[in-house]
């Protein structure tokens, strides 16, 4: 059950900062609210996570799945481009996930 908080907690924070984009420096009210709404869920969700997942995994993977998903969305659809150094990077924050699962940080 906390990989599945989990997961609602990285769609939250990648929807809020998805709708971040389009606030226009939090000028805009139905983008603002839809940011604010969706972090207060992201960790709501990730702190009821941690009470079966330890933190140093569920942090790692919100933070790294939540980022990778966001330059994917930022690839695909609001028209970021792709640099070899972006790739590595994303390719990087990855492995540093698999590395502390294989690790025992649970």
């Amino acid at each position: 059950m906390g990989y599945l908080l989990l997961a609602g907690a990285i769609a939250a924070e990648v929807g809020a900062t998805t709708a971040m984009k389009y606030t226009e420096g939090f000028s805009r009210l139905v983008p603002s609210l839809l940011t604010g709404l969706g972090y207060v869920l992201s960790f709501a969700l990730l702190a009821q996570t941690l009470k079966t997942v330890s933190v140093g995994t569920a942090y790692a993977i919100w933070a790294g799945v939540g980022t990778a998903a966001i330059a994917a969305i930022g690839m695909f659809f609001l028209g970021e481009g792709m640099t070899v150094t972006k790739a590595a990077g994303i390719a990087l924050i990855i492995l540093g996930v698999v590395v502390l699962n294989l690790g025992g940080a649970h």
